[in-house]
């Protein structure tokens, strides 16, 4: 089975080209495609993914910034089943649009994808603006982003991306990659995840915008108690009334607090 093609990585975009076939084969046992999933993969290089879902699933959409990539991923993915290719940047795509076009038959689509480590959390919150219309997520990551992804209050690791996930999606880390799996191999392990959104009718986030506000003040200065922190966002009073003490740090706090707290800021104007 074909698995990709020789093309050299390009340090200034972050690419790390997986390669190791038994790492492959695990990632497509864990997306198991079905018969009506719409596949989107992000950034597929130089196809060691893409081809093997394909021949499972016989049809994906992939979305690649390196127009470099373009004709070769074209011409090899025909041996192995019909390739959609979007060439851009994946923060410019509209998911919400992508799956109301070619969506399955909940208006959906599966996002799959090996993250550059560059880009990893804008890629993360962008596809949170869209989770109503993303089905699930399987990415390949920095281990330590998925450790930061997946951690519990408390934890050192825990902080805004824990929480703005958290609050959105169920986060389960899958199975560490190591770096002899790329080429060029990095410097540190990677590890899967996969990130299933949460229905709306159990997001408990009321205002967006001020949960976004509140979790960034509370970790912009994660030294500082919530009364410092944010100082600008809400009041002593109203820190107390969400069922939190003012001299606490943000990363002590649950993600159900964040959100009762958010709530009662947006309830009262702010």
């Amino acid at each position: 089975m074909t698995t990709g093609f020789t093309e050299p990585a390009k340090k200034h975009l972050g690419q790390n080209f997986l390669h190791e076939k038994g790492v492959i084969a695990k990632i497509v046992q864990a997306i198991d495609p079905q018969p009506g999933d719409v596949l989107v993969e992000i950034g597929p290089g130089q196809g060691a993914l893409t081809f093997p879902l394909l021949e499972r699933h016989g049809e994906l959409t992939a979305i690649e910034f390196d127009r470099d990539l373009h004709a070769p991923l074209q011409a090899a993915a025909r041996a192995h089943g019909t390739l959609h290719l979007i060439a851009g940047d994946v923060l410019g795509v509209d998911f919400s649009a992508l799956a109301a076009h070619a969506g399955d038959a909940r208006g959906q689509i599966r996002l799959v994808g090996n993250l550059p480590y560059n880009l990893s959390s804008p890629i993360l919150f962008h596809a949170l603006e869209h989770a109503g219309a993303i089905r699930d997520m399987h990415f390949m990551l920095q281990k330590e982003v998925v450790e930061r992804m997946a951690a519990a209050p408390g934890s050192k690791v825990y902080g805004r991306l824990s929480v703005m996930l958290q609050a959105y999606c169920t986060v389960t880390p899958l199975f560490t990659v190591p770096p002899g799996a790329f080429r060029p191999a990095p410097k540190v392990d990677s590890a899967v995840v996969h990130l299933v959104p949460k229905p709306a009718s159990a997001i408990a986030v009321r205002d967006h915008a001020a949960f976004a506000d509140v979790v960034r003040a509370a970790f912009g200065q994660r030294r500082k108690t919530l009364r410092n922190a944010l100082s600008g966002s809400a009041t002593p009073e109203q820190i107390t009334a969400a069922g939190l003490r003012p001299d606490a740090r943000a990363e002590q706090i649950a993600v159900a607090g964040f959100v009762r707290l958010a709530n009662l800021v947006a309830a009262r104007g702010g």
